[in-house]
Formats: C-alpha cells, sequence, structure tokens
C-alpha cells in the first residue's frame, strides 16, 4: 500500500506533460474564442448541448494541433531558451507516445464535431489543424518571413469555427470575426520575434526581424496594428455591434496603437514584451466587449 501514493504521484505527473503538450495558455485564448463566435451566432441563448460538446471538440483538436506542433519543433524547442523547457526537448515524454497522443486527442474531438454538432464545423476545424500543424508549422515557418501572416489564417478560425458549430453555416459577421484575428496576429507576434530575434536567428528560423531587421519589422507592426485599428471598428459599420463595442474598442485600439508607435520611435526589449503581453489581454478584452455588447446592444 505504501507504493501507492508514488504510483498515483508519478502517473499525476505523466498526465501533466501530455497537458503541457496541448499549449494550454494558447489553447485557452483559441477556445475562448470560439466559444464567443457561439454566443455571437444567435440573438438569444445558445444550446447547451451545442454549447459544450462543440468547446470539447474545438478544444481537443486545437491541443492536439499545439501537440503536433511541439512534435515537429522539438529539436528546435531544445535550443530556443523560450522552448526548451517543453516536454519533448526536456525528455519527459516520447515522440511515440507524442504522436499517439495527439491522434486519439484530435480524433476523438474531430468525432465528437462531427457526430454530436455538424460535419461543417468538423471539416472546418480538420482544415485549421492541417492549416496551423502542416502547412505553417511544416512548410510556412520555415519558408517565409511572411510565415505569420499567411499562417495567421488558421489561427483566425476559432470564432467562425464556434458560429458554424451553433449555426451550421459560416457567415459574414463570422468572417469579421476572423479579419479581426487574422489583423492582429502579426503585430502580437512581431512584437515577441523583435526580442526573441537572437533565439530564431540560432536555429535559422526567418522570422521578419532576422531577416529583414528590426526597422523594418517595427514598421511593419505599426502598418498591422493600424489595419487591426480598422477591422476592429467594421463591426460597429457594419452594425453587427453598439456603443458598448465601439467604446471598447477605440479605447483597446488607442491603447495598442500607442504601444506601436512605441516599439517604431522607442524600441526597447522590454516595451516589446509589454506590447506582446497587451496583445493578449487585447484580444481578450475586445472578444468579451463584443459578447456583452451582443446582449445589451444599444
Amino acid at each position: 500500500m505504501s507504493a501507492n501514493p508514488l504510483v498515483w504521484q508519478q502517473a499525476t505527473t505523466r498526465i501533466q506533460q501530455f497537458y503541457r503538450l496541448t499549449k494550454p495558455r494558447v489553447v485557452s485564448l483559441i477556445v475562448f474564442t470560439a466559444v464567443i463566435g457561439m454566443f455571437l451566432s444567435v440573438p438569444g441563448a445558445v444550446p447547451l448541448d451545442k454549447l459544450i460538446l462543440g468547446t470539447i471538440g474545438i478544444a481537443l483538436v486545437a491541443g492536439a494541433a499545439a501537440a503536433l506542433n511541439c512534435l515537429v519543433e522539438y529539436k528546435l524547442d531544445a535550443v530556443m531558451a523560450r522552448t526548451k523547457g517543453r516536454p519533448l526537448p526536456q525528455g519527459k515524454v516520447s515522440v511515440p507516445e507524442t504522436l499517439f497522443f495527439l491522434v486519439i486527442v484530435g480524433g476523438f474531438g474531430l468525432f465528437i464535431l462531427h457526430q454530436w454538432i455538424n460535419p461543417l464545423t468538423m471539416w472546418l476545424t480538420l482544415g485549421t489543424f492541417v492549416g496551423y500543424a502542416i502547412i505553417y508549422t511544416v512548410i510556412l515557418k520555415p519558408l517565409t518571413p511572411q510565415n505569420i501572416v499567411i499562417g495567421g489564417a488558421s489561427g483566425a478560425m476559432p470564432p467562425v469555427l464556434g458560429w458554424a458549430a451553433i449555426t451550421g453555416d459560416v457567415s459574414a459577421d463570422s468572417l469579421l470575426l476572423f479579419l479581426i484575428i487574422f489583423a492582429w496576429t502579426p503585430p502580437h507576434f512581431w512584437a515577441l520575434a523583435l526580442y526573441r530575434k537572437s533565439d530564431y536567428a540560432k536555429i535559422g528560423m526567418p522570422m521578419l526581424p532576422v531577416t529583414h531587421g528590426e526597422e523594418f519589422t517595427r514598421l511593419h507592426v505599426l502598418l498591422y496594428t493600424i489595419i487591426l485599428c480598422i477591422a476592429t471598428i467594421l463591426p460597429y459599420l457594419t452594425q453587427m455591434s453598439g456603443l458598448i463595442y465601439l467604446v471598447s474598442v477605440v479605447i483597446l485600439d488607442a491603447i495598442f496603437l500607442y504601444y506601436a508607435i512605441r516599439i517604431y520611435l522607442h524600441y526597447t526589449d522590454q516595451i516589446a514584451r509589454e506590447a506582446f503581453r497587451y496583445s493578449i489581454i487585447y484580444l481578450a478584452l475586445l472578444f468579451t466587449a463584443l459578447l456583452v455588447d451582443h446582449y445589451f446592444y444599444f
């Protein structure tokens, strides 16, 4: 009996390592925007069964995509300071274990979406998986400094998936949500790439600061932030949202633009770190504002 606590502790530790493969912080933002997409797709309450099962299915496939990303890049992750503590570089899980895990998790997620949500959502989610884990991670990321821009299409899909899970279709409003995240991705990630430039240079990854220099990247952070600010006004202009959202997004955009201008004119690694952290808060608050406005529209 005395060995039981030790066995339990070891099992718990193993489960935690597999959980870490799914990049839970990244997946939580993906799932959050997908859930907001669900609520925005209907004027009233979201059917509880579709909300729960759709969220689980999308989360499982997103976690599988993250695990495949970890699997493909584990040798590179071992070199970079930001990623060397991940389970695969540390040897806490093996390559075959990771492959088995992601196939089971991803397959179960797709099964849930097909059986209890609708085939469209399943196919869109599978396409998102392929876009992120294969097209972005395997092909675009080591090939072009525009990897973030092109690959951002996969990262922008969650609210569309949530929308389709409830309505069974893709509407113009759901594509506006897609556009917002698509425009948000470059300034969000390039802020990170700027202060992690040496890591990317070390592994030969053609990120924009490595291939085109810091000044060029800082300018593009500013330009894409301006594009983002324009995109985020569109839900109000198309009457998808009202004044609550408009006031919120003007404030959020002003802060984001402030960071982008500081990055361009007075760059320091600290400013880039602050901008990167704010960009995550920004997206969460923006989608929260959309949700609040949806139910208290005036």
